[in-house]
């Protein structure tokens, strides 16, 4: 029988198992997880004849290097880096044919920070709640990826895509952020709503797969002290005490006690996923329906 494995020569910053994520349990206190960027992970198992929800390889910044023990087809999506087998350049953003034993490297990327790789059959790790997704805040889900680990792989279904090239955004230069106010806006002055959504502000450093912070004017309470926990969701940019908006992203929390002054439309949520630190971010406030 085929050995339908990967060997992780280099694990990257941070790569890790991700699918559609886990929705549904936060009433357990487990997060949705998943995919940051959702579109590049689904257009990479598209690439390669897998299903939307087959599990696919999230890299962070520097890529990552693998070694598939039977042959398989491979596509990279998502931040652009350059991909090789064996040393010799390939296609990202397309199908590529990886033999048994070759070498595929993932590189750093070039602009954004997420790249996506899927492989026909997909990741097959054991499921935790109906996903295969790593939980970076629980703890749920397959370890982040290191040396020597092996994963093992799924048996191909329909056959990959015969294109060359894909047409697929690219990372933002400006991340604009749609937000309906609320739930908590009233407990920010008048000026403070003003200063969300018209002051520029700057994707931070200490940004990860829990959420978005960001640099720049601190937004005043009218309201001092603060709330009991309460849910939640995705997309919500919660105000913790130094007055920087965070926004919340996959492995959120699933309750908190800062004030949450708005939420982020789910749509403007995968350019998050590709915003390096100091990419300006501005907040737009979009109405209720």
């Amino acid at each position: 029988m085929t050995d339908r494995a990967l060997s992780v020569v280099r694990a990257g910053a941070l790569t890790t198992v991700q699918d559609q994520g886990r929705p549904g349990h936060a009433h357990l206190g487990v997060p949705r997880s998943g995919a940051l960027d959702g579109p590049a992970a689904a257009l990479a198992n598209r690439l390669v004849g897998n299903p939307s929800e087959a599990a696919v390889l999230e890299t962070t910044l520097n890529g990552c290097a693998l070694r598939p023990r039977s042959a398989v087809a491979v596509a990279v999506t998502g931040a652009p880096c350059p991909v090789t087998v064996d040393g010799r350049p390939a296609p990202w953003g397309a199908p590529v044919r990886v033999p048994a034993g070759a070498l595929l490297n993932v590189g750093t990327a070039r602009a954004g920070l997420r790249s996506y790789v899927a492989v026909s059959g997909g990741v097959v790790v054991e499921p935790v709640l109906g996903s295969r997704s790593t939980d970076l805040l629980s703890g749920l889900g397959p370890p982040p990826l290191r040396g020597g680990m092996v994963l093992p792989m799924g048996l191909p279904g329909a056959p990959h895509a015969r294109v060359d090239v894909v047409p697929h955004p690219g990372p933002p230069s400006e991340l604009v952020l749609g937000v309906t106010l609320g739930p908590r806006d009233d407990w920010f002055t008048a000026q403070a709503l003003r200063t969300l959504t018209t002051r520029a502000y700057r994707v931070s450093s200490a940004s990860n797969r829990i959420g978005l912070r960001t640099e720049g004017p601190p937004l005043d309470r009218a309201v001092p002290g603060e709330l009991p926990s309460e849910g939640m969701v995705l997309g919500a940019v919660q105000v913790p005490p130094d007055g920087g908006p965070v926004v919340f992203l996959a492995d959120h929390p699933t309750t908190g006690g800062y004030p949450v002054i708005a939420v982020v439309r789910p749509a403007d949520l995968p350019a998050a996923a590709q915003a390096v630190p100091g990419t300006p971010v501005r907040f737009t406030a979009v109405r209720r329906r």
